[in-house]
């Protein structure tokens, strides 16, 4: 007997049960991450994100499941869609909320569609994607939408006629380098001084960098580290960021294994601070918070030294976060990324499909780059 339910707070749903769905080596889906999330705050009521999260169960057995948000903006996550909102707006159409599956304020490809190892996804795919829609009408919704899905997921969702956008981000692979020297000596000249420019300039300023996994931080480091990730956000956004200090808290509890730091200090004092998630073969730069200006020092930490410990410790990716092309005169390289939609009939469905035609055509002529068979 199958069965498919929405549970609106993952808490209610056993963390081996989930985790046996998700790919033990993807820090993100993990019911420690998401379950941060919840009852640290972050997502849930008050938030815009509102947990609604698809399971699908064989008897009493949860055999699939998808994280999934009522959405009231379009915050946080970085495949945006403010040009389609606007549309609407414009012709005084709803756009919220929307259904999304994704993981919250976290642009890394990966499982959106966990499913137990002798179970056909094809098959759950289809009730899932039925369930998606009726849910989608239930509730009004203007579309759904799921970003950054692994490749298995895309494919099911482009045989299911889902309009597709795409991305580009930019990443950093491991060639077997020996160390940071031999990775330099694969770049053109003028980024390898500006590079090593750079890393001296940290230095000159009397900065040391320090690097711990999450099972090592010292004593007082979350308490600091939210003050420099809520300095930095009042800064640039005039508000304390996404995540709450209980998040943190939560993730610093229960996935000290997963979680890489890169400290900066001025004599003993932390002045910045860079947060990585890792698995088994990449890591994962998500969060950044500083004291003061320091120059080139955000380069250093969020970039430089994750290189450097990739290297050290033969990871073979790093994922530094979306957007910032400025990455590209760094060593990192564009990749496609891929956002799947089901938009309610309405009459914008015909410009939303030629939009995101010609931003896919606009962006892969811009990086030059070609899409996978």
């Amino acid at each position: 007997m199958i069965n498919i339910t929405l549970c609106d707070s993952l808490a209610e749903v056993d963390a081996g049960a989930w985790n046996r769905l998700f790919n033990a080596n993807l820090p993100f889906c993990q019911h420690a991450f998401l379950n941060g999330l919840e009852q640290g705050g972050s997502v849930g009521e008050g938030t815009g994100w509102l947990p609604q999260h698809l399971l699908l169960y064989r008897s009493s057995e949860l055999v699939a499941a998808m994280p999934m948000y009522l959405k009231l903006h379009s915050y946080g996550e970085y495949l945006f869609d403010w040009t389609i909102a606007e549309a609407y707006l414009h012709y005084q159409l709803p756009y919220y909320p929307k259904l999304l599956c994704a993981i919250p304020f976290t642009p890394a490809e990966g499982q959106r569609f966990g499913i137990a190892t002798d179970e056909d996804p094809k098959e759950l795919f289809k009730l899932f994607h039925q369930a998606i829609i009726q849910r989608q009408q239930q509730l009004g919704c203007s579309n759904f939408q799921c970003l950054y899905p692994d490749l298995p997921l895309q494919q099911l969702m482009r045989d299911s006629n889902m309009q597709e956008r795409i991305d580009v981000q930019f990443q950093w692979y491991n060639d077997n380098f020996v160390d940071f020297a031999d990775f330099l000596q694969t770049l053109p000249s003028r980024k390898r001084k500006q590079i090593s420019k750079e890393r001296r300039q940290v230095k000159q300023q009397g900065i040391n960098i320090k690097h711990y996994d999450g099972n090592n931080l010292p004593a007082d480091f979350w308490p600091e580290f939210v003050g420099f990730y809520q300095a930095t956000y009042q800064k640039r956004s005039g508000h304390n960021g996404y995540l709450t200090p209980e998040t943190f808290a939560l993730w610093g509890k229960h996935m000290a294994d997963n979680i890489l730091v890169f400290a900066a200090y001025a004599g003993k004092q932390l002045v910045a601070a860079s947060l990585c998630f890792k698995s088994a073969n990449c890591l994962y730069g998500r969060y950044w918070g500083c004291l003061a200006e320091f120059d080139k020092l955000h380069f250093e930490c969020c970039y430089y030294a994750g290189i450097e410990y990739c290297i050290s410790n033969k990871l073979t990716r790093f994922d530094a976060g979306a957007q910032g092309e400025h990455k590209l005169k760094r060593g990192f390289a564009p990749v496609i990324r891929h956002g799947f939609y089901h938009f309610s009939p309405g009459p914008l469905i015909n410009a939303i499909a030629d939009y995101c035609q010609r931003e896919r055509q606009a962006l892969l002529q811009h990086y030059q780059l070609t899409e996978p068979d």
